[in-house]
């Protein structure tokens, strides 16, 4: 996919050279959300993630005046009953003083191009209920599924499941 420019706004995937500038998303995004202590990544744990031997996640960040201000990563999933892979964004960020200039619309919008060149069936994502956010979401046509919970085994879970008998 080509970078890709809205206004002043720059969408570009990331290469491997960027682990750093992801570290540094990842953080950000942490002390946001006030989960500081819930990152277990490292440069290295992210590296082997996104450009390893298995690839699991992609990246891609914005920049305006060539700083970095904000990122997507995302990974394949698959829906049985519309038989197509999607694309589930796992982080959305934008830094707050870059909020309001267009910078998650172009990320957004750059991952649905992402997206539709995949043949993706859904583009999900989930966001904190207190998240200002939301409304953005919405008005860029996202639809909040009440219908659905959202379910997690941390990593003792996982251990604890695959043990038990």
């Amino acid at each position: 996919m080509q970078p890709e420019n809205t206004s002043s706004v720059s969408v570009r995937t990331t290469k491997i050279d960027d682990i750093p500038l992801i570290m540094e998303l990842v953080k950000a995004l942490a002390e946001f959300e006030g989960l500081n202590d819930h990152v277990l990544a490292t440069e290295e744990s992210l590296k082997e993630g996104m450009f390893g031997k298995n690839k699991y996640a992609e990246a891609i960040v914005a920049e305006m005046d060539g700083k970095a201000v904000g990122f997507i990563v995302f990974f394949h999933n698959f829906s049985t009953f519309v038989g197509r892979p999607g694309l589930y964004i796992e982080d959305i960020f934008v830094y707050p003083e870059y909020r309001g200039k267009g910078v998650g619309k172009a990320l957004l919008v750059h991952c649905g191009k992402i997206a539709r060149e995949r043949n993706c069936g859904r583009l999900e994502w989930s966001v904190l209920d207190w998240n200002p956010a939301r409304k953005f979401y919405e008005h860029m046509g996202g639809e909040h599924q009440k219908e659905w919970l959202l379910y997690r085994l941390d990593e003792k879970g996982i251990e604890e499941l695959a043990e038990r008998k």
